[in-house]
């Protein structure tokens, strides 16, 4: 007779959701900006950046999404010091959503005081991104609660997200000693986000699958009380 499996404690499909709703969120961000920028102004239309989409009618998308993935972060609670660098990036995130940037605003429309806010965007969003690559590159690629290391090909993924971001933080800032003229015409600061969007999405996404794990783990030791991998309790969350 087949033991019967564990159901995952409740606290791991709380955190499995969060994860799941991080990644899924920061996935779409980048397609629903551009695909929804095409419908309301009938034309394909790149811009310098993201963030340039808050002052097109994807305004309430883009805040709403970045407001949503902030949400997400600061309600995220695993262990330390995960808790307290989620806590940050959402807030972080929440910044950005809030504090626009002068990318992409009508021509003579700026401020001093925008300006200002403006470099609080930018500031905002590159911790934001560093945030998220530490979670790639040291928090996922750690052992679970249980002592469980995550696979060879999962920390690959999250290493491979974590490198990415910080390569296309660099490239992104490398490419503002660009003439204006080519960086208005190759938009290396939008592909550099997009990359980086997906990247941290793709490694969210990724570590919820991981926690679900334990379902396939039986619920007690096999009949006549043997010792071994079946009579493993269900793992914590990874």
């Amino acid at each position: 007779m087949n033991p019967e499996t564990r159901k995952p404690p409740q606290d791991a499909v709380t955190v499995r959701r969060l994860r799941l709703g991080i990644g899924a969120v920061g996935i779409a961000l980048p397609i629903v900006l551009v695909v929804g920028h095409l419908v309301v102004t009938r034309r394909l239309t790149l811009l310098d950046s993201l963030s340039g989409y808050y002052h097109t009618g994807m305004r309430d998308i883009f805040v709403g999404a970045l407001c949503a993935i902030g949400v997400f972060l600061i309600s995220y609670r695993y262990r330390w010091p995960d808790d307290a660098l989620s806590t940050v990036a959402g807030a972080l995130a929440i910044a950005v959503a809030l504090f626009p940037t002068t990318v992409g605003a009508p021509a003579g429309t700026t401020s001093g005081t925008d300006r200002t806010v403006g470099v609080v965007h930018q500031v905002a969003a590159a911790a934001l991104f560093l945030l998220l690559a530490v979670f790639c590159l040291f928090l996922f690629t750690r052992p679970d609660r249980a002592g469980v290391p995550p696979s060879r090909s999962a920390n690959r993924v999250y290493r491979a997200c974590g490198l990415l971001i910080l390569a296309a933080i660099g490239l992104a800032l490398a490419s503002t000693t660009l003439p204006a003229d080519v960086r208005h015409t190759l938009k290396p600061v939008l592909w550099c986000e997009t990359v980086a969007v997906f990247a941290f999405g793709a490694a969210w996404v990724a570590k919820s699958d991981a926690l679900f794990r334990s379902a396939d783990l039986p619920e007690g030791p096999p009949a006549g009380g043997a010792s071994g991998p079946a009579a493993t309790p269900a793992a914590a969350p990874s």
